[in-house]
């Protein structure tokens, strides 16, 4: 026995013990919080004084959810009013459930900050179906940890010290020597445990409140970095696992809804239009991070030498027609195919994700198959790498050529030892390929070498710009890659009578200028269309998106029959009022070329001037018409989307 104060110290009563142990994990959950600030401190930006009373709260709040559904049975167990939880052996078991939960929990809190770092969301249960469509998640997550070492010495550390006090604070053994009076006494403990712990994890015990989510985090803040900031794990994976229902609000009847916004396009042919290319072959490349940011004819302002990391998609723009202000759809690959493929964006789940995905669709691809095209899909990735297979199977894609497809015909010495064939090589098959495909054809393309863990091929890691992050090395090897692949397709009797197109599957992870550090700035991507015989250039500066692809791409075939599509022709449908939708940080983003808008689903949180771009001024207090003509759109195409998707609609019939 320990002494305390002069006197014999048994230990704390099992209540008392229990609140002393479930304190510990507030302490430890806050440690993370600090340290994933600290990791992500750049994208959440400062902290002022006048937030912190509300980013504590909110902390507190969702600390409290994450802690419960972790230690639910262990709460339980802990109060049991029974005596057989005074052996020796029970104990030994609590203190293993304790232990063995919470290392898991904090693990993945941990790790949270890494993985917020390059997909700018909280880990949840859509990420578990992502990592096991990968078949080198393994090898990307040792490279993962071997990078992030001191992160994992910090948790191993923070469990540590968890055990250690845990086994601090110990039971006193009851002097009570009745069984029934034990029980009685030691219920109401339970009881009372039982309803904070529900309260808690619904947020509160008003029969008002609805189970907190993870919009809740909205509430404390504006800022969507910092609402990332106030969630925690594992709540935020528990509370999306199952996660399927539809659920939006209907905020138009039927006939204003389609009046504002609809997805069906009904296209006519109109004789001598000179955008009107014909069955011209389309060959789409889908480029691993490349953002705006990397280009110096996008952003001058970032490169007042003329110098970036894309001078050859710089030099294409030039001569072609691009996109000034395109945005992604979403901020993961898996994400990119339906939006580019299908003009079908992600909002709160990935599409591919969804059970919904799998009715019946026509995406570009399936359309122009329909047309006579021959379709196919490159990937250096394994065949079954991102579900992205899958995809171009249900999108209309009749051959996909993967790393294994290489591999049989170039041999095995170009795997870059994490996610597939290098860019180089790989568009080097897939230029030969090509020319062996009768016309037209439809070909897309998904780069790989842009992507951490930011390696390039040894005999051009002494030539290539180191640039201002990490990532810019293997962006100036996937420009140089696209530069071979249109020197040596040049040469090929199919290529003037194509139309590429370059467009990134998301931002990078790596960024620099502050405006990029915004959530608008956070999805602006490089997009362009290139004709090499020079019938298609100029530059659009309204704002596009990864979904207008597929209806501006039919639009240049000549497609004159209704189709299904959430984007818009940005050379013929100018009737369509240009708008970007995307989700960033658990709130819904409406960008116009004047403002840009945040949505929780109900209500705009905040809006800013597309000229405020550090958006440090919001403006949702002021309802100008501009705002509330970007509420009522975006609210349009929200109740558009969950509509087509609860009922698994995807055709124009």
């Amino acid at each position: 026995m320990n002494r305390k104060n002069g006197r014999h110290f048994d230990g704390f009563c099992p209540a008392l013990a229990l609140v002393l142990r479930l304190g510990l994990l507030y302490a430890a959950w806050l440690l993370c919080r600090i340290v994933f600030f600290l990791q992500n401190r750049a994208e959440i930006g400062p902290l002022a004084a006048s937030e912190l009373p509300g980013l504590l709260h909110g902390s507190l709040v969702f600390d409290t959810v994450s802690i419960l559904y972790v230690n639910s049975l262990f709460i339980v167990l802990s109060l049991v009013p029974l005596r057989l939880r005074e052996r020796r052996w029970y104990g030994t078991m609590l203190f293993w459930l304790f232990s063995v939960a919470n290392a898991l929990a904090l693990i993945v809190n941990v790790s949270d900050g890494v993985y917020y770092h390059y997909a700018k969301k909280r880990f949840t249960s859509d990420e578990l179906s992502y990592l096991g469509n990968n078949d080198n998640t393994g090898t990307v997550l040792l490279k993962a940890l071997a990078e992030n070492w001191y992160v994992a010495l910090f948790a191993a550390g923070l469990i540590a010290a968890l055990v250690w006090a845990y086994r601090r604070i110990r039971v006193a053994p009851s002097r009570i020597r009745s069984n029934t009076a034990y029980a009685l006494i030691h219920l109401p403990a339970l009881l009372v445990a039982v309803g904070l712990s529900i309260g808690g994890i619904r947020g509160g015990f008003s029969r008002q409140t609805r189970p907190i989510t993870l919009s809740n985090a909205t509430l404390y803040t504006a800022s969507s970095p910092k609402a990332n900031l106030i969630l925690s794990n594992p709540f935020c994976m528990l509370r999306t696992l199952g996660n399927r229902s539809i659920a939006y609000t209907e905020f138009f009847d039927d006939r204003t809804l389609e009046a504002i916004y609809t997805p069906i396009h009904r296209p006519e042919a109109a004789a001598g239009d000179s955008l009107a290319f014909g069955d011209r072959n389309i060959v789409i490349f889908i480029l691993e991070s490349f953002s705006s940011e990397h280009s110096a004819l996008l952003n001058p302002d970032l490169y007042p030498d003329g110098h970036g990391y894309t001078p050859f998609l710089d030099s294409l723009m030039r001569e072609g027609y691009y996109f000034q202000n395109a945005f992604a759809n979403g901020h993961k690959s898996i994400e990119a195919l339906p939006s580019v493929l299908s003009s079908i964006p992600s909002y709160r789940t990935p599409f591919v994700l969804m059970p919904q995905a799998l009715a019946p669709m026509k995406a570009l691809p399936a359309l122009l198959a329909e047309k006579g095209y021959k379709t196919s899909f490159f990937n250096g990735s394994g065949r079954g790498s991102m579900g992205f297979g899958a995809y171009a199977a249900q999108a209309g894609v009749q051959d996909y050529y993967s790393r294994e497809d290489y591999e049989k015909r170039c041999g095995t010495d170009d795997f870059d030892g994490y996610w597939g064939i290098w860019d180089e090589p790989f568009l080097q098959y897939m230029s030969r390929v090509l020319s062996e495909t009768p016309q037209p054809f439809f070909a897309s393309a998904f780069t790989l070498s842009s992507h951490h863990p930011f390696v390039v091929p040894e005999k051009y890691a002494a030539t290539l710009p180191e640039g201002k992050t990490k990532v810019h090395k293997g962006v100036a090897y996937t420009d140089l890659a696209l530069r071979r692949f249109m020197e040596t397709s040049s040469r090929e009797p199919w290529y003037e009578n194509t139309i590429f197109v370059f467009v990134a599957d998301h931002v990078s992870s790596e960024t620099f200028a502050p405006k990029t550090l915004t959530p608008t700035g956070n999805t602006q991507i490089i997009c362009l269309i290139y004709t090499p015989d020079g019938s298609l250039r100029g530059v659009n500066r309204s704002v596009a998106q990864q979904i207008d692809l597929m209806p501006t791409l039919l639009g240049l075939t000549g497609y004159d029959r209704p189709y299904f599509a959430f984007g818009r022709d940005v050379l013929r449908e100018t009737d369509r009022e240009p708008m970007v939708s995307n989700y960033a940080g658990g709130t819904y983003q409406g960008i116009t070329d004047s403002l840009v808008l945040f949505f929780d689903g109900e209500r705009t949180l905040s809006a800013y001037l597309r000229s405020d771009t550090l958006q440090k001024n919001d403006i949702s207090g002021i309802r100008t018409p501009a705002l509330e003509a970007a509420e009522r759109d975006l609210k349009a195409r929200l109740q558009q989307y969950y509509r087509h998707v609860k009922q698994k609609d995807y055709l124009a019939e």
